[in-house]
């Protein structure tokens, strides 16, 4: 190539976020009409934040949030607990038996 140097180029790679699996039960499924979905997430994330992104998506969870519980990977966590990738975070509205 005319003697000239062959530097490369440094290429920026934007980062590839990770995903979650998101789980819907009862009637946050019903509403939705589906049981789940994946999500990115990001370096930072908390349940809440996700569970913000996911109320931007689909608004009809708006009504639920207020009285959700969390769970991630099967045990129960609040608010504030990080979310990391390849997590399964699962939201579970009030339910009632008899």
């Amino acid at each position: 190539m005319n003697g000239q140097d062959k530097r490369q180029r440094a290429v920026a790679i934007p980062y590839t976020r990770g995903v979650i699996t998101v789980l819907f039960f009862a009637s946050i499924a019903q509403a939705l009409g589906l049981r789940r979905t994946t999500m990115a997430v990001q370096p930072g994330d908390t349940v809440a934040t996700v569970r913000d992104r996911l109320v931007d998506e689909y608004p009809v969870l708006k009504p639920f949030v207020e009285n959700l519980m969390y769970a991630l990977d099967e045990e129960y966590a609040g608010a504030s607990t990080p979310v990391s990738e390849g997590t399964t975070l699962a939201l579970i509205p009030p339910v009632s038996g008899g």
